[in-house]
């Protein structure tokens, strides 16, 4: 089966999430006693003419049925309305979902990096006590709340004025040179990805270890050391290669809990990314920029397990041998 074709029939599967995803919030967010243009009826700075619009495009004196039919219409034809401050939602979607994806794929990048070496290193060296050492740290690692961790961390940042705490750039990045606008995103990164890869690194170490040490006990490891290879082509060539196949599949479920995750960590911080403006969304009961913002989440969650997908059917020829007698 050619790439494309399943890429093509994974995108088609979605369509069906997208939408039960869309009702559920659609309906939940309707049948609270919220009005859905309360801060926009605050807001002096909204016409009226902004609000008849926002009520025609909504249906909002219309049954709910009706109701979620043109946002739906609405939201496929990319007019997702107006925020309680008056502003477009793609706006505030289109400067949010960049700074989302650059935490996420740095605290990725970070996690595999570390964690991956160190779930391999554990599992050799199995009852060690750098083994104990990890299991306790990993241990202590996944019980810490992110939340509480980020808090930690802030209170540091502050008493030492080592890292700049808010945003994402400085308030003098436009005057800066690009070397130097570099260093100062980087800056404004350290905290908040370190400790969402604090808490994500915990779980994958230990997934490693877990897979290679099942890996390590099979028959052919133990055949292939009976026929001489050294230690080394048995652990990373023949080991490492299945042990890791089961790690690409939780790439799509690492990229899904890091964005849900990031929200309290992204808000504790102030960085400006798609987890605090839903939770600010939430708080003033912003309803456009909350199914906006939930939407855009679902699609980032579905395109990251698309990848993981991808890349477990480009790396294990069983995947592909599967795929090609289905379709």
């Amino acid at each position: 089966m050619k790439l494309w074709r399943y890429i093509a029939k994974r995108l088609l599967q979605t369509v069906p999430l997208l939408i039960i995803v869309s009702l559920i919030s659609f309906f939940i967010i309707r049948l609270s006693p919220i009005d859905p243009l309360a801060e926009l009826r605050l807001n002096p700075s909204i016409s009226q003419e902004t609000l008849d619009k926002e009520i025609k495009r909504l249906n909002l004196d219309k049954p709910i049925g009706i109701q979620y039919l043109s946002w739906a219409k609405a939201f496929i034809k990319g007019d997702f309305g107006y925020t309680s401050a008056g502003e477009k939602v793609s706006t505030k979607l289109k400067e949010r979902i960049p700074n989302t994806l650059l935490l996420t794929l740095v605290v990725i990048f970070m996690t595999w990096s570390v964690g991956i070496p160190l779930g391999i290193i554990s599992a050799y060296k199995k009852e060690s006590a750098f083994d104990r050492l990890l299991t306790v740290t990993a241990s202590i690692g996944m019980a810490i709340p992110s939340f509480f961790f980020a808090i930690l961390m802030l209170i540091f940042a502050v008493k030492t004025g080592w890292f700049p705490v808010g945003g994402l750039t400085s308030y003098n990045f436009n005057d800066m040179s690009f070397g130097n606008k570099c260093v100062d995103i980087i800056k404004h990164l350290v905290l908040p990805s370190f400790v969402l890869f604090t808490i994500s690194l915990s779980g994958l170490q230990r997934q490693m270890r877990a897979n290679m040490l099942e890996v390590m006990d099979s028959d052919y490891i133990k055949f292939a050391r009976a026929k001489g290879l050294s230690e080394f082509k048995v652990v990373f060539k023949h080991a490492l290669r299945n042990a890791v196949n089961p790690m690409i599949t939780l790439l799509g479920f690492e990229f899904a809990g890091l964005l849900s995750g990031a929200a309290l960590t992204e808000y504790v911080f102030q960085y400006p990314g798609l987890g605090r403006l839903i939770l600010e969304a939430v708080m003033k009961s912003d309803i456009n920029l909350v199914m906006a913002s939930l939407m855009m989440g679902t699609i980032m969650l579905i395109t990251g397990n698309l990848i993981a997908d991808i890349l477990l059917m480009i790396t294990d020829p069983r995947i592909r041998g599967v795929n090609n007698g289905i379709v």
